[in-house]
């Protein structure tokens, strides 16, 4: 079965696609692809698109413009039963007078395929549920529940297996268990997997590429790593985890960006700015809180050189068991975040310590500064 979904069907292509409801629209024109074999994420707060283009991939929506690949086929005007695809839901829509096996079993049974019990057990097998085949789903954990779905998904030989939120419904420890299972299932089947979610570690966690999206359009696509160190507009910045942005003057251009703020000088690599460094300009300046490093503000000569470097006081510290996090009150932002990690946990930054805080220039993004700083925060507190 592997190697023959590994070699089936080809890239999910969506070529100018979008969706309209009335005077409203949930997606704009979007050219998209999703590598076949690969685990692909949607990633966005709620209302930003990403489930409708999902239905549309599964044709639950009709498109409103636009053309729907699968390799080389257009697959736009078929109907969900004709398209290579399976979706799993939140909700995993087991049937509860069916016993495991018939669950999983039952597409097969509704092609007319009586012979299951060799496919029903190679899926038990991968989705490591083969001493359950007999219970009904209210005798499962929510976790084994989402696994029975993804089994009954993948018996039918999908080219592609569609997940709409599936991690949704389960609790945070039970969620991390569960994304690494799904991402070995991914693996050892070999299909290329879309999963939509809001939560974006979640995303990081199984994807190889993520595409964010904000307002119906794809605000940044790339491998999660790529996401979140060079992000390219403040909304991916904030909600990609947390950015500290500050904002200054472009003082220099060269291999390096010198910028004045905070009453210094802070340097960046020219190749990390998505925005013009034209002298004279406004740049936003991302750091991310656990490349920063606080020393006592009397301590500025143990700092080594060419460092970045702002001045601050600790205003609020949070022991957070795996690291501490601090916000501090500096010229260069108004409340600027620092996580260390607890591994020696020092007990001197105390609220109303004035500190220095400092980090590798080669750390830094640079941003345009003329986007609203605060893109992204309102929508991860949404999405969560």
């Amino acid at each position: 079965m592997t190697q023959q979904q590994q070699t089936a069907g080809g890239d999910v292509r969506l070529a100018g696609i979008s969706k309209t409801y009335g005077s409203f629209t949930a997606v704009q024109p979007l050219d998209l692809t999703v590598p076949q074999g690969s685990f692909f994420a949607l990633l966005g707060a709620s209302g930003c698109g990403k489930t409708t283009t999902l239905r549309m991939i599964a044709g639950l929506e009709e498109a409103t413009t636009g053309t729907v690949f699968l390799g080389e086929k257009d697959i736009t005007d078929l109907p969900p039963y004709k398209r290579p695809v399976n979706t799993v839901f939140q909700s995993y829509a087991l049937f509860p007078h069916l016993d495991i096996t018939e669950n999983i079993a039952f597409g097969l049974r509704r092609r007319g395929i009586k012979s299951v019990k060799k496919q029903v057990d190679a899926m038990l097998e991968l989705v490591q549920l083969g001493d359950f085949a007999r219970r009904k789903p209210h005798q499962l954990s929510g976790g084994q529940q989402q696994r029975v779905a993804v089994a009954r998904a993948l018996i039918n030989h999908p080219q592609v297996l569609l997940l709409d939120e599936p991690l949704g419904a389960l609790d945070l420890k039970l969620r991390r268990q569960m994304q690494l299972e799904l991402k070995r299932i991914q693996t050892e089947v070999g299909i290329t997997f879309v999963h939509v979610t809001h939560d974006q570690e979640e995303a990081m966690t199984m994807a190889d590429t993520v595409a964010v999206m904000n307002g119906g359009r794809v605000e940044q696509l790339g491998a999660p790593a790529d996401l979140y160190e060079n992000p390219r507009t403040t909304f991916v910045a904030n909600f990609l985890g947390t950015s500290n942005l500050i904002e200054g003057e472009v003082v220099s251009t060269g291999s390096d960006v010198v910028v004045a703020a905070g009453g210094g000088r802070l340097t960046l690599p020219r190749e990390r700015c998505s925005a013009p460094t034209t002298s004279g300009g406004r740049l936003l300046l991302g750091i991310r809180p656990e490349k920063i490093s606080l020393a006592h503000a009397d301590d500025a000569d143990s700092i080594a050189t060419g460092r970045n470097r702002v001045t601050g006081r600790i205003v609020d510290s949070s022991f957070i068991g795996v690291s501490t996090q601090y916000v501090v009150e500096s010229p260069a932002g108004t409340s600027l975040q620092v996580y260390e990690q607890n591994i020696d946990r020092r007990t001197g930054l105390l609220p109303g310590t004035e500190v220095i805080l400092h980090w590798n220039p080669a750390h830094t993004f640079g941003l345009d500064a003329d986007q609203d700083i605060d893109a992204g925060v309102e929508s991860v507190e949404d999405a969560a």
